[in-house]
C-alpha cells in the first residue's frame, strides 16, 4: 500500500518551493509549483491500466478545501469506471460542435435571404422581404442564438403590433417560421418551431382575421358597372386603355402595366403570362397564366399605338411602363365627375369608399357567382387564384381557358349592357 501523504495546511502551501508536492487529504492530490509563483492543482491516479495526471485548476483561485473536494469527486468517477480525461475530451468536443452549430438569428436571416429571394418574382419584393424583419424582429432577436429563441421571444416581437398592424404582423410571423425552419434543417437549432401557428401561437394570439382592421379593395357595385364603363370608354389615352383592359380581363394592375406584345398570340387569341414575370405576382414555381381574348379585348389591342423603342403594350409618354398610380387617378377622376354631375359616384357598397381598379376584380367575382351561375373554380381561375388544396393543385392539368373564354365574353357584354337587371341570370348548358 502506498505511503499516505501528510495533510498540509493552507499556510504551509504558501511556503512550498518549485516542484510537485503531495498535500494529503485525498490520495494523489498535489500542488504543482512552477517558476514565477505559478501554481496549480494536480491529481495523480491510475485509471484502468493508465496513469493519469488530471489538472484540477489554478491556486489560489481554487483553495485547498475546494481542491480536496474536486479530487474526491474525480476519485469517485474513477471508481465508477469513468475516465475523467476522456470525459473532458467528449464534453469539449460537444461544446465545440455546439458552438459551430449555434448561429445568431441575424446570421440565419442573412443565410436564408438569398434562398427566399430566388422564390420571389421580382426585385421589389426581394428588397421589401426583409423590411419587417429588420424593423420589428432584429432589435429583439438579432443577437440571440437561433437555438435559444422561444415562444416568449416571438411574443415580444409580435404582440406590440398584432392588433394595430395585423397584416404586417401575420406576414412577419410567417417569415420567422420559415427562417427558424431553415435554421433547424441546417442543424443550427432543434425542437419545435416557436413561430408555428397551429397549436402554438394560435393558443396565445387571436386569429388575424378577427383583429385585423384591413378591408378589401373598394369595388364597383353591379348596378353602377354599365354607367362606369360608359364613362370610361369616353376617355382617351394609354391610361384609359389600360384600365379598360384590366376591367375586361379582371387581372391585376401590375400584370397590365408590364404586359408585352411577345406575350400575346393574336392567332389563338391568348395572352400568356409566364411565372416570375415582373409585377405579375405569379410565383416562379407556379404555372403560366393564360387569358382568353374576347372581341372587345382584341379590338382594344388592335387600336393601340406601338412604341418603337419598347415591347410594352401599355406605355407611358416617356416610353417606360405606366405608373402604378395612373389607372387609380383616372378612376378617382371618373368618380368625382359623376358626383359633380349629380350622381352618387362609384363607391363600394360596404365601406362607401371610392372604387379602385383592383376592386373591379371583386366586381367580376360577384357578377360571376351571384348574377350568373358560373362554377366557383372557373371564376377563381380567371382571377389567377389557386384552386383547391395542395393535392388538388398537384393533379390539376388544365386552366379551363376555353370555358373561361365564354365567361369573359359574357362579362364583356355585361359591362356594355346599359340596362342592368337586378334578377339573377342563370347560365344553361
Amino acid at each position: 500500500m502506498p505511503k499516505r501523504a501528510r495533510e498540509m495546511s493552507a499556510v504551509e502551501l504558501k511556503r512550498l518551493c518549485d516542484g510537485v508536492h503531495a498535500v494529503g487529504g485525498v490520495a494523489g492530490l498535489h500542488l504543482q509549483v512552477g517558476p514565477g509563483a505559478g501554481r496549480s492543482w494536480l491529481l495523480r491516479a491510475m485509471v484502468g491500466a493508465k496513469r493519469r495526471e488530471i489538472g484540477l485548476g489554478p491556486y489560489p483561485e481554487i483553495g485547498l478545501a475546494s481542491a480536496r473536494q474536486k479530487a474526491a469527486d474525480v476519485r469517485d468517477l474513477i471508481r465508477q469506471g469513468v475516465d475523467p480525461v476522456e470525459q473532458r475530451k467528449v464534453v469539449r468536443t460537444e461544446l465545440i460542435a455546439a458552438q459551430k452549430r449555434g448561429i445568431l438569428f441575424s446570421s440565419a436571416v442573412d443565410l436564408f435571404t438569398p434562398v427566399k429571394s430566388a422564390e420571389l418574382s421580382e426585385g421589389k419584393y426581394r428588397d421589401q422581404w426583409r423590411d419587417s424583419i429588420d424593423k420589428y424582429a432584429m432589435p429583439i432577436l438579432g443577437q440571440m442564438l437561433v437555438d435559444e429563441i422561444t415562444l416568449q421571444d416571438l411574443l415580444r416581437v409580435l404582440e406590440p403590433i398584432w392588433a394595430t398592424k395585423t397584416v404586417t404582423a401575420d406576414k412577419l410571423r410567417r417569415k420567422l417560421n420559415e427562417i427558424l425552419d431553415f435554421a433547424t434543417v441546417k442543424g443550427h437549432r432543434h425542437g419545435a418551431n416557436p413561430a408555428r401557428w397551429a397549436g402554438n401561437l394560435s393558443m396565445v394570439l387571436p386569429s388575424p382575421s378577427v383583429v385585423s382592421n384591413e378591408s378589401n379593395y373598394p369595388s364597383l357595385q353591379l348596378k353602377d358597372v354599365a354607367r362606369f364603363w360608359s364613362e370610361l370608354k369616353k376617355r382617351e389615352g394609354m391610361g384609359a386603355a389600360a384600365l379598360r383592359f384590366q376591367t375586361l380581363t379582371a387581372t391585376r394592375a401590375g400584370a397590365i402595366r408590364f404586359m408585352r406584345w411577345t406575350e400575346v398570340d393574336l392567332q389563338t387569341r391568348l395572352w400568356t403570362v409566364q411565372p416570375g414575370r415582373q409585377s405579375s405576382k405569379i410565383s416562379r414555381r407556379d404555372s403560366p397564366k393564360r387569358i382568353p381574348l374576347t372581341d372587345e379585348m382584341m379590338a382594344l389591342l388592335d387600336a393601340l399605338p406601338l412604341q418603337p423603342d419598347t415591347d410594352l403594350v401599355f406605355w407611358s409618354p416617356k416610353g417606360g411602363p405606366l405608373s402604378d398610380a395612373t389607372m387609380a387617378k383616372l378612376m378617382r377622376g371618373i368618380h368625382a365627375e359623376d358626383i359633380r354631375a349629380g350622381s352618387a359616384g362609384f363607391v363600394d357598397a360596404k365601406t362607401g369608399k371610392s372604387a379602385v381598379p383592383h376592386g373591379t376584380r371583386s366586381t367580376f367575382k360577384v357578377w360571376a357567382t351571384e348574377r350568373m351561375d358560373y362554377d366557383w373554380n372557373l371564376s377563381e381561375a380567371a382571377l389567377w387564384h389557386k384552386l383547391g388544396n395542395k393535392v388538388e393543385q398537384a393533379y390539376a392539368r388544365t386552366d379551363m381557358v376555353e370555358k373561361r373564354r365564354s365567361m369573359m365574353d359574357a362579362w364583356e357584354h355585361f359591362l356594355a349592357d346599359s340596362e342592368q337587371q337586378d334578377t339573377k341570370i342563370l347560365r344553361f348548358s
